[in-house]
């Protein structure tokens, strides 16, 4: 007759199951960049495009941070460009890709825009000062 060790197999089963519940969280360094990034974004005076309609850089940092707050609660966000991937370059509810507009330029994709941003901030975080 086998036996079975059921503690061991409800362990192994929420181990899997709820790995969310177990992830690491956002690295110090990770959320100091992020943080800069929305900073930028909201001292920028771009417009940010969200499904269609434009929104100024104080809000649009607003409404990253929300969506930052989110994953970061759900231990859904492990680095920056998770971060730039999964809550700032679409909308979550319609999958449309955010803009950034400066100025008189041409819209970019916020993906592009944040990117752009964060090889600057790491460059200066590099340079000996």
């Amino acid at each position: 007759m086998r036996t079975t060790n059921i503690p061991a197999v409800i362990l192994v089963t929420l181990a899997t199951t709820t790995s969310p519940a177990f992830a690491v969280d956002l690295p110090a360094t990770s959320r100091a960049e992020i943080d800069a990034l929305l900073n930028r974004l909201g001292a920028s005076g771009c417009q940010f495009n969200r499904n269609g309609s434009w929104y100024s850089s104080a809000e649009s940092k607003a409404h990253l941070a929300k969506k930052l707050n989110y994953l970061v609660e759900k231990k859904k966000l492990d680095g920056t460009e998770q971060f730039i991937k999964l809550a700032a370059s679409s909308s979550i509810m319609s999958g449309t890709p955010y803009q950034v507009r400066c100025g008189d330029s041409q819209p970019v994709a916020s993906q592009t825009w944040l990117t752009t941003e964060l090889q600057t901030i790491r460059a200066n975080a590099a340079s000996p000062k």
